[in-house]
């Protein structure tokens, strides 16, 4: 895993991890992490439901897992990072993410799992249902964090519209393996579509309350502010509470300035993903920064899932050479897209980049003589053709092909 802060740990896959398979191995599921990792014993482990519950009540986590009291549901589950790309909005302009504590994340900062509980919806219902009132479930993480010189504890919120249709899981299973610790053992909240942050780890208590939570963590953070909010005239009432992610795309291969040699076709990779009960239908990818696109094949997509992403690859025809911008754009089934560019999406806090993902890299055409023939040289004499900023260490055109063409051509300067 790359770490991306130490203290609180966030780590994200190798980039030519993230989809390597459409399900993500435990191992390498990114983590978030706000503070340090709780250490609990699951035999001594309750879930509290209380609130605007009529018949409040602690369930164990045997309980739960008792498919005489509660069905179990498993769902194949994305969990993006609402931080997910946050790299892309810093290198261009500064925002408050640069100096907190939220990690600079690459294009890693999302995962795919099967996971296995109960539906909230069915526990909710087996205290009894909300009694008036009740139209929001807080939730309750056993993770403490310090953060602007306060102490605080994990807790945001989830509208019980959301919990009525299924779309909240308590898991404590995850890729038919018992939660690792670092997900969130003994239980944690999967909550489908909706920003990963209100996915919480080390769930312990559930609370019905009247309106959206007032911690900070729902309150105060993962904000989403327009353009012209920031340390003048920051408020938290303008920011829009971020819950379902927006449509968004990746290039996982080739990387960022990378040197591609290729025969006129790059083979691309990456994922496409949207929230909310979304998914991805179509995904384009541009050689030349947005003029022109393909589409991805229909069958070089994985799996369609409600809730989950989707990988893809293609074969992108590419015949220029030298610098060149790769960018990706995914289309969902209600025919979202994403802006265009970072600029359209950055935001005071520097979340949720839905921007088009953009890699530069470097093109090699073989499928052109010169540039074949280039290549053979550098084999010939056992130099590699890479890094391309190391001085060619020999001739590139002989003297005699030199005079040679300008025996046949006009010389670069008129006599009158």
């Amino acid at each position: 895993m790359l770490h991306l802060l130490e203290f609180p740990y966030n780590g994200e896959p190798p980039k030519r991890l993230v989809t390597a398979k459409p399900v993500t191995p435990n191992s390498l599921h990114f983590v978030r992490n706000h503070g340090g990792i709780p250490d609990i014993d699951a035999s001594e482990f309750t879930l509290k439901l209380d609130g605007l519950v009529k018949n409040p009540m602690s369930l164990t986590l045997a309980d739960l897992q008792n498919e005489d009291l509660f069905p179990r549901q498993s769902n194949l589950v994305t969990i993006q990072c609402s931080g997910t790309r946050r790299i892309e909005q810093i290198s261009e302009y500064a925002g408050e993410g640069d100096e907190m504590i939220n990690a600079p994340w690459a294009e890693g900062a999302i995962g795919t799992a099967r996971w296995t509980g109960v539906s909230l919806k069915k526990v909710i219902k087996h205290c009894g249902g909300l009694i008036d009132g009740g139209k929001h479930l807080e939730l309750y993480g056993a993770e403490t964090y310090f953060k602007q010189g306060e102490a605080m504890n994990y807790v945001v919120s989830v509208p019980f519209s959301k919990v009525k249709i299924n779309e909240v899981l308590l898991a404590w299973e995850m890729n038919g393996e018992p939660l690792p610790k670092i997900h969130g053992f003994p239980l944690r909240a999967v909550v489908f579509g909706y920003i990963g942050a209100r996915s919480v780890k080390w769930l312990y208590r559930i609370k019905a309350i009247p309106h959206p939570s007032r911690e900070p963590v729902q309150s105060r953070e993962y904000l989403y502010f327009t353009s012209q909010v920031g340390k003048h005239n920051q408020k938290y009432t303008k920011g829009i509470q971020i819950q379902e992610m927006p449509v968004s795309s990746a290039i996982m291969e080739p990387w960022a300035k990378e040197v591609v040699v290729h025969n006129g076709h790059i083979h691309v990779k990456g994922w496409a993903y949207s929230g909310g009960g979304h998914w991805p239908e179509r995904v384009e990818v541009s050689p030349d920064g947005g003029y022109i696109w393909y589409d991805v094949p229909s069958e070089n997509f994985s799996e369609k899932h409600k809730y989950a992403w989707r990988t893809w690859t293609i074969e992108l025809p590419v015949d220029a050479e030298g610098w060149l911008e790769l960018c990706v754009r995914c289309w969902d089934n209600s025919l979202n897209t994403q802006p265009t560019y970072v600029r359209s999406a950055w935001n005071w806090g520097l979340h949720v980049t839905s921007s088009c993902h953009r890699v530069k890299i470097y093109s090699v055409n073989k499928s052109k003589p010169d540039t074949r023939a280039r290549l053979e040289e550098f084999e010939q004499v056992g130099i590699p053709f890479v890094p391309i900023t190391r001085p060619t260490p020999f001739k590139v055109q002989s003297d005699t092909d030199y005079e040679k063409f300008w025996a046949e051509h006009d010389q670069r300067d008129v006599d009158d």
